[in-house]
C-alpha cells in the first residue's frame, strides 16, 4: 500500500482511501476500464467520488482517458515516465466481440502536419478488430 501512496503522492494527488483502492484497481486491468465498471467493482462507493478520482488523475497524469467509440469514456494507467505530451500518445485497440479497450504503449500516435492557423487539442489513434483473448 505504501507503494501506491509514494505514486499519488509523487504526482502531487492527496492519498485518500478511495483514491488508493482505485489505483489499485486500475493497476490489476489488463484493460481499459469505464465509471461503470468500477461502479460495479466498488458497489457502496459514490458515483461521483469515483468520477472525481478518476478526474483528479487525469488531471495529474496518473491516467488518461480512450474514447472507443462505445460511448462510455475509458480510463488506463499511464504508463511510467509518461507526462501525457504528444510524443507520450499510442493507439488504442478496440476488441469487437469482446468489447474491450487496450492500450497498445510500443505503438506510437505519428504527428500530424496541420494546415496553418490549425491548433490540435487532442489526438486519438483506435484500431478495431478481435483482440488475442477472442481469436484463442
Amino acid at each position: 500500500m505504501k507503494e501506491l501512496e509514494n505514486k499519488l503522492e509523487q504526482k502531487e494527488v492527496r492519498p485518500t482511501a478511495m483514491r488508493l483502492l482505485v489505483l489499485e484497481t486500475l493497476q490489476k486491468q489488463k484493460a481499459a476500464v469505464s465509471l461503470q465498471d468500477l461502479e460495479d467493482t466498488f458497489e457502496k462507493a459514490d458515483r461521483v467520488t469515483l468520477y472525481r478520482t478518476l478526474k483528479t488523475f487525469q488531471e495529474k497524469g496518473l491516467i488518461h482517458s480512450i474514447e472507443d467509440g462505445t460511448g462510455a469514456t475509458k480510463y488506463a494507467l499511464c504508463q511510467e515516465g509518461c507526462e501525457c505530451a504528444p510524443e507520450d500518445m499510442h493507439v488504442h485497440f478496440f476488441c469487437n466481440s469482446c468489447e474491450d479497450t487496450f492500450c497498445l504503449p510500443k505503438f506510437k500516435i505519428p504527428e500530424v502536419s496541420l494546415p496553418e492557423g490549425f491548433v490540435p487539442m487532442e489526438t486519438n489513434l483506435l484500431v478495431k478488430g478481435v483482440c488475442v483473448n477472442c481469436t484463442a
